[in-house]
């Protein structure tokens, strides 16, 4: 809970934190994915909170800058790399954030070097051995189904804002 309290930025991976890690295949060859709205409101929490977020993924497809649309992710918040430790480097000189201002969201063995290095990880119930191993909070939900939203109210209750933060949310919708 205490490392909760010192986050100001979250990183989701996309493929078994939004998703359940499923591609569908139309019969033309097309894939598609299944993206948890809920989620979309723990990306809402943590922005009405000051909580900046972003997606980091290997590669960025147009289905995920459709979903960052959805969720309110900017463009410039969309991270397409493999390297993702040297994202989070170049992010921090950029940003002037450091690693325990960050809460990175993973389920995989890609994820294990972020997830060390930031101040609050978090793996969802059904991500990889390591990934739980590694995380300082394992969600109930699993990939796809709301991981996100979870993860949001975990570390806005920590943070006491919580109960404000939906408030004014409920509001507006």
């Amino acid at each position: 809970m205490e490392k909760a309290k010192k986050v100001r930025f979250v990183i989701l991976d996309i493929h078994g934190i939004l998703t359940d890690n499923t591609l569908y295949y139309t019969d033309d060859g097309k894939k598609s994915e299944c993206f948890s709205l809920r989620d979309r409101l723990g990306c809402a929490a943590l922005r009405e909170a000051g909580i900046e977020v972003a997606f980091l993924t290997s590669k960025i497809s147009r289905a995920d800058e459709q979903v960052g649309h959805i969720y309110g992710i900017t463009p410039e918040k969309l991270w397409g790399t493999s390297a993702k430790i040297g994202k989070l480097d170049e992010f921090e000189k950029e940003s002037g954030f450091k690693d325990e201002d960050f809460c990175y969201v993973g389920d995989e063995m890609i994820d294990l070097g972020v997830m060390k290095r930031v101040g609050f990880s978090v793996a969802p119930s059904d991500g990889a051995i390591e990934a739980k191993e590694t995380a300082d909070y394992i969600t109930l939900a699993g990939g796809g189904k709301g991981v996100v939203r979870e993860t949001a109210e975990f570390i806005l209750r920590a943070q006491g804002k919580w109960e404000t933060v939906i408030g004014r949310i409920s509001k507006s919708e």
